[in-house]
């Protein structure tokens, strides 16, 4: 154990594979795609999501919820208090001083913004919302979870795209080894199923067209695979010194070993086809992991299920590592959820590290010939992991890679 040595000790998950980690766990190891038509998209050139099962706002964070919150601010505060109560911490005991809050999140409240727009159009100004920015704007993730948990350390919001969730950890991560704080909720939350939202990734021909059998659109690394398909959700990890966490007796589930960031600085939506940028991110985040090439076991791969994305991944995979990591994608289980994914993908690692299992990748039949790594497919497989790469791509040439190794 280095005095740089990052513990996890929570986490949570809501996604559409489940509320909770468990549930979420247990749906990414069946394979279980829950893709359907939304009737909230219909009447759209691309009406398919993946959203999460049962979400009653009133019951799970409160009843005044909707009126106080968008939706992707109550998913992630579902997901921070399963985190924090599986820490074991008491934020009616700890220093608020010296907990910082940092979550990623591409898009804030376009839900609350679709809605009152409309409003503003067919009512006029008298009848918007007066809670119309604190409700959209982006830190009001951040802001929520500190009310919540009585965190007054480094609040933020991280914004890098697809990356946000991912980025959100590294830049924790950096807080504890600057000893700015004892403990960061970390993580990324989203909710961009949302008419507007949908309507711009079809218009550039990012989404998956296979309406006629949406359940099985999302297919990462699959030959056939025509684009993602969107979700919502939310991932958060505890994160603290493992010294401390290991003096006061804490259940050490992962640790965050190293952390890359980058810019590919050649397109606004397209990745560098020659992934120069994404192997950049992922040797700093092997060197400050101190690990080598060679020690990774498992990757958790950011695997989008858009022809470019999945190339471009798998070229730089295969040019660092060769085929001797295994590799997974979430995305066909439940969905691409954006600025949440990297925290939700994190959070996966962290549970295959501990159970020395990496998912399948759901609905990959026919993998692409260009893909030359192992990619888990059909059912989960049992292996021995001590390192872990969790790789996040985004618009912009973002690009963000956690290393993590088991307890």
């Amino acid at each position: 154990m280095s005095a740089r040595s990052v513990a996890v000790t929570g986490l949570g998950l809501v996604t559409a594979a489940g509320i909770g980690a468990e549930a979420t766990w247990r749906g990414v190891c069946e394979a279980r795609p829950t893709a359907r038509r939304d009737p909230t998209l219909q009447g759209l050139p691309v009406d398919i999501s993946y959203t999460v099962p049962e979400f009653n706002a009133a019951k799970l964070v409160g009843r005044r919820s909707n009126l106080v919150h968008d939706r992707f601010v109550q998913l992630a505060v579902v997901a921070a208090r399963e985190a924090v109560a599986d820490s074991g911490l008491d934020p009616r005991t700890w220093d608020g001083a010296r907990v910082g809050v940092v979550v990623g999140c591409g898009l804030g409240g376009v839900s609350t913004w679709e809605q009152q727009h409309r409003i503003l159009l067919d009512e006029g100004p008298g009848s918007v919302s007066a809670l119309l920015i604190p409700l959209l704007v982006p830190n009001m993730v951040a802001g929520h979870l500190a009310m919540e948990f009585g965190a007054r350390g480094p609040n933020f919001v991280t914004a890098t795209a697809c990356a946000s969730g991912a980025t959100a950890i590294g830049v924790a991560t950096q807080l504890l080894h600057d000893d700015q704080c004892d403990v960061v909720i970390a993580g990324g939350s989203e909710a961009g199923v949302s008419p507007l939202i949908v309507t711009g990734f079809a218009r550039m021909g990012a989404l998956s067209r296979r309406l006629d059998e949406p359940a099985t659109a999302s297919r990462p690394f699959d030959a056939d695979r025509d684009g993602f398909v969107i979700g919502e959700g939310s991932g958060v990890l505890v994160l603290e010194r493992e010294a401390d966490a290991r003096a006061r007796g804490a259940r050490v589930r992962a640790r965050v070993a190293g952390y890359g960031a980058s810019a590919d600085a050649h397109h606004m939506t397209a990745p560098d086809p020659s992934g120069a940028g994404a192997l950049q991110a992922l040797r700093t985040a092997l060197a400050s992991a101190g690990v080598s090439p060679g020690d990774v076991d498992h990757v958790n791969a950011h695997g989008t299920s858009t022809p470019l994305n999945d190339a471009a991944e798998s070229k730089v995979l295969h040019q660092l590592l060769g085929a001797r990591a295994t590799v997974t994608s979430a995305k066909g289980a439940v969905g691409h959820s954006l600025g949440a994914a990297g925290a939700i993908e994190a959070a996966l690692t962290v549970l295959t590290l501990e159970n020395q299992t990496v998912p399948p990748t759901a609905n990959l039949e026919n993998l692409d010939p260009a893909v030359e790594l192992d990619v888990v497919a059909k059912s989960p497989r049992a292996q021995r992991i001590d390192v872990a790469v969790s790789n996040s791509f985004g618009f912009g040439g973002q690009n963000a890679v956690l290393v993590l190794t088991s307890a």
